[in-house]
């Protein structure tokens, strides 16, 4: 392994295999007893506060981190009223140039259970195979507050100097975040002079190199739903006269989106790819290939002794990253209406119900768009059928600031020295609200946003895994960029 020699004090070698161990010795046992409790984002649980789980996993962190006895941490959960809770910590600097602030980032908050676990395997039953530690909310990233507070240690034992570190950990990010802004308001004379963001929630392009996220989409969801009687009727009686809700529910989604292709219609729903963002996906295609889509699980079949796969929409691997970034996409994740398979007699249905995601590019304003996607469904609805779009908000997406010199080669430092290979630079197709929030609220600082999401680790789906062995490196890296930030502040500044 050819690692750069770092600008800085961090032993990398030894930096891996301490952070190893304590992944192997004490947060695998940790993230194993959280992955067993189903504490669902209150988007999915409005009961979140009489069930109490959020609170638990809360308190489970903070007893852990509190036992770190990481010196010069503080440490409070905060409760704003009827909002749920998040996790503070403050972090004395030792670098003694430093005036800025390292804000680390992390939910504990999960997506629901979701079906087609394998037989073995479930969202509350953790399991450790091969490296990876399977369940729901491991990677989607209950890990996010030890891999921090793991980090730091090391920058601790190695006795590197290290700037001024806040943690915020929170409990509403799977349904928007929507909390998090009057805690960011609450909390922001205490975070100081943000400098750099290091947020572990998004995804990696393989298991082989470290990976930036340089731009997350935007969202805008809602229900769709369209009415054309009061009650059920026999189908045999009504069909024919009675138009079918789900037929005008196709026609309403044909203003939307062209169902040859998936190509959404209104302009204003697209963007222009800017020029850096296109050079890097150039590159990242040619790193990942044919993986850019393969890595997901394809439906197959048997074709006259063969075997035969679902297709995606594309096999260019430059196309492909730009459709999962930059391109407005929709998804029906939820419906209503429909019985089940078993007791659907022959009665014609009086609504029919759709639960509509629809993935804005980085650049399109969130609000705008789910006014116009409000008005373009419930106008004119065919046969004057009652056609309502309660939208559930939206988020705009993120495109990264420009990176400065001293974080890019921290980066390709931290990824040559703990995986033998440069910094990869990926979009992702996710939303993280609080990127935006972030970066207006410290525009000056560097965004570290990166994650253990990687081929076939399935968050919100079924066999979500945590790759073990990439959130060592993971940590190892973060530690390696905090010390490079240090340096950087405590270098003399260099004549115009």
């Amino acid at each position: 392994m050819n690692a750069r020699v770092p600008s800085h004090a961090l032993q990398p070698a030894q930096a891996l295999e301490r952070v190893s161990q304590a992944w192997d010795t004490d947060i695998l046992r940790q993230l194993t007893d959280y992955i067993a409790i189903p504490a669902k984002s209150p988007g999915f649980a409005p009961d979140w506060a009489e069930l109490g789980l959020l609170d638990t996993v809360v308190r489970n962190a903070a007893t852990w981190v509190e036992a770190q006895k990481v010196a010069g941490l503080r440490l409070e959960i905060v409760r704003l009223a009827g909002r749920t809770p998040v996790l503070f910590f403050e972090i004395d600097a030792t670098a003694p140039a430093s005036a800025q602030t390292v804000l680390m980032y992390g939910h504990l908050d999960k997506q629901p259970e979701f079906s087609g676990w394998r037989n073995d395997l479930g969202p509350w039953t953790p399991k450790y195979e091969d490296g990876k530690l399977y369940g729901r909310g491991g990677a989607d990233d209950g890990y996010a507050v030890y891999a921090s507070i793991a980090a730091v240690q090391e920058l601790k034992r190695q006795n590197v100097p290290h700037p001024r570190i806040v943690g915020l950990i929170e409990t509403c990010e799977e349904s928007g975040s929507g909390d998090l802004l009057p805690y960011i308001n609450a909390l922001k004379s205490r975070m100081g002079d943000v400098a750099l963001v290091v947020c572990m929630d998004s995804g990696a392009g393989n298991y082989d190199q470290l990976w930036l996220t340089t731009s997350l989409r935007g969202m805008a969801s809602g229900t769709l739903k369209v009415e054309v009687l009061t009650e059920g009727i026999h189908s045999g009686d009504a069909s024919g006269l009675v138009p079918s809700s789900f037929r005008i529910m196709r026609q309403v989604l044909d203003r939307l989106e062209d169902s040859a292709t998936g190509r959404l219609l209104p302009a204003s729903f697209h963007c222009e790819v800017p020029a850096d963002r296109l050079a890097q996906a150039r590159a990242t295609a040619a790193i990942l290939g044919e993986e850019v889509y393969k890595r997901f699980p394809w439906a197959h079949y048997d074709c006259g002794g063969s075997t035969a796969f679902a297709l995606p929409t594309t096999t260019d691997p430059l196309q492909a990253l730009l459709n999962r970034t930059w391109t407005p996409t929709l998804s029906v994740t939820g419906a209503e209406g429909f019985p089940a398979l078993q007791d659907a007699g022959n009665v014609l249905r009086p609504y029919t119900a759709f639960k509509l995601s629809l993935r804005l590019p980085p650049l399109v304003d969130a609000a705008q768009a789910v006014q116009e996607l409000k008005t373009l469904l419930e106008d004119n609805a065919p046969y004057q059928a009652r056609v309502t779009f309660d939208h559930g908000g939206g988020a705009t997406g993120w495109n990264a600031p420009a990176t400065t010199p001293w974080f890019e080669q921290a980066l390709n430092e931290a990824s040559e020295a703990h995986f033998g290979a440069p910094c990869g630079y990926i979009g992702q197709g996710g939303t993280i609200p609080l990127m935006n929030m972030l970066s207006e609220g410290f525009p000056q600082a560097q965004m570290m946003v990166c994650g253990v999401l990687g081929p076939k680790s399935n968050a919100h789906g079924p066999n979500e895994f945590l790759h073990v062995p990439y959130a060592k490196r993971l940590t190892a890296s973060v530690a390696h960029v905090i010390a490079a930030m240090a340096a950087e502040q405590a270098a003399p500044a260099t004549p115009a």
